[in-house]
């Protein structure tokens, strides 16, 4: 006998059969139904550490291209391609301010973006070819710039090639950075809406992102014991070649098994009124500003990484290796930052990490010719601070804040604070990058030459003491940051009880 149901009934049963599908769903792809068995389409289920694992996945070959940017990149282009470490300075420098544009554009975009494949996948399946054909012109410029030489002529002399090809692919290379990093973090911000577990989250990504940046160090080290081969530009197309192969890889992985929470947004507010309310929100100007002032420290030393171990412990060829241990270290601290967190709060985990980097640092200005291993002390503890400072707190933490802006504004904005956060941190290796070149000039300091001792002075003072000054003013900041465990228990209570 056929029943017939009120239409009360009717939506009700509609909506038990789509909260079933979606449950048997994200199960499959990754994400556990809670103890009550409740989904919500902004609040993802707990992770599976098979979803953990896919999602980090792809920080790897991103890790592995970026890393050669900041340390090889100036060094090679100013020895082997003669471009002048000044013009080095303000490329990089320019190409990053581009980003005011760029960074706020794409998080406006890939908030607003429906499509079937989702508002944060989209946009990083576009950013991966352009990533890999701009790593292609940028770490092996001979091949390149095989068909790029014939367009350059058509504006500029034979001397200004190498400038112009540094240029142009540095900052695709950022406009493909932009849009894969932002939409790929502001995706890992919505796998979890739970206060330590999104500390697993950023642990993952980091744990990924070191080891992509260890397996830049590794690969050269490799080729050097077995065939004998070494030197920046080896290094670079080493490393190159081993990202056009890995990038497609990790990401398709990524894309097929991590699922991306279906969001529909209750409150629409315009791009102006939601920077005045993103301006407004002091914890994460807190957090960004100490977040850019610390990093300014790190951002200094990257670039003359080796600069210090091949003209002050005159030991190029092990450079690598000394790097690999730093990154290692990274790697293996990354468990220990997520648990230490647990135990005593992000904010206080995080001046941990800023205060192990300002008081180990000055070490370095004791080094001098035939030191080499006695730099490995420091590189342990910078690297182990490095793990926590880096990546895995300070993402962490940023995800809590976005909660915040969720709950004044109805929506979750994570992509355009994400944008916010990306400019910070490009802004931040920009001046980094461009007091460590100019700093250098300063002092008379020329690459591949002999320096005498003045010059040699400045850039271990550039590289060892000068960097604690912001971390100190970091840690500085960040001292009493407000959102606690508890604080962010109140948001998300606040969240739930109007059903955002």
């Amino acid at each position: 006998m056929q029943q017939d149901f009120s239409p009360s009934e009717i939506k009700v049963i509609h909506i038990e059969a789509l909260r079933s599908w979606r449950l048997q769903r994200f199960s499959k792809d990754g994400f556990q139904p809670s103890a009550k068995g409740e989904y919500k389409d902004d609040a993802p289920m707990k992770l599976t550490r098979k979803s953990l694992f896919f999602y980090g996945l792809t920080d790897l070959p991103i890790a592995l291209s970026l890393f050669p940017v900041a340390v090889f990149i100036p060094r090679f282009y100013a020895s082997d391609m003669g471009v002048p470490l000044v013009v080095i300075g303000t490329i990089l420098f320019l190409v990053r301010w581009t980003d005011v544009l760029t960074d706020p554009l794409v998080g406006y975009l890939s908030d607003h973006t429906r499509s079937r494949f989702g508002r944060r996948k989209l946009w990083i399946a576009l950013a991966t070819p352009l990533m890999m054909l701009s790593v292609f012109q940028l770490f092996l410029p001979d091949m390149g710039q095989v068909w790029m030489r014939p367009i350059y002529g058509l504006l500029f002399i034979e001397a200004q090639m190498n400038w112009v090809h540094l240029a142009l692919w540095s900052f695709m290379l950022s406009v493909a950075i932009t849009m894969m990093l932002i939409p790929y973090y502001a995706w890992g911000s919505e796998l979890s809406t739970d206060y330590n577990e999104r500390s697993k989250v950023t642990g993952s990504r980091a744990v990924f992102n070191s080891l992509g940046s260890l397996s830049a160090q590794l690969i050269p080290a490799m080729a050097l014991l077995i065939f004998g081969i070494g030197g920046s530009s080896v290094v670079l197309e080493l490393v190159g070649l081993t990202m056009l192969v890995l990038m497609p890889i990790c990401v398709t992985l990524t894309l097929t098994n991590v699922a991306e929470a279906p969001y529909q947004p209750r409150q629409q507010v315009s791009a102006l009124a939601g920077l005045k309310l993103m301006a407004a929100n002091g914890p994460f100007k807190r957090l960004v500003l100490a977040f850019m002032i610390g990093s300014l420290g790190l951002n200094v030393t990257t670039p003359l990484y080796l600069f210090f171990i091949a003209d002050v412990l005159q030991a190029e060829d092990k450079a690598i290796y000394m790097l690999s241990f730093f990154y290692a270290a990274s790697i293996l601290a990354v468990p220990f930052w997520v648990a230490f967190s647990k135990r005593v709060g992000k904010h206080r985990a995080y001046l941990v990490s800023f205060f192990m980097l300002a008081f180990a640092h000055p070490c370095y200005l004791l080094l001098g010719p035939g030191d080499f291993w006695w730099m490995l002390p420091m590189t342990l503890t910078t690297g182990f601070a490095a793990g926590g400072f880096s990546q895995t707190l300070p993402n962490s933490m940023k995800a809590d804040v976005i909660d915040l802006d969720t709950l004044e504004t109805g929506e979750n904005r994570a992509a355009l604070f994400f944008s916010a956060w990306s400019f910070a941190q490009k802004a931040t290796a920009s001046f980094g990058g461009a007091i460590a070149l100019f700093g250098l000039s300063f002092f008379g300091f020329e690459a591949g030459v002999s320096n005498g001792e003045d010059e040699l002075f400045g850039l271990r003072f550039l590289f060892s003491t000068f960097p604690s000054l912001f971390f100190l003013t970091g840690a500085a900041i960040v001292w009493n940051y407000p959102i606690t465990e508890a604080r962010h228990a109140e948001i998300r209570a606040q969240l739930e009880a109007k059903n955002i």
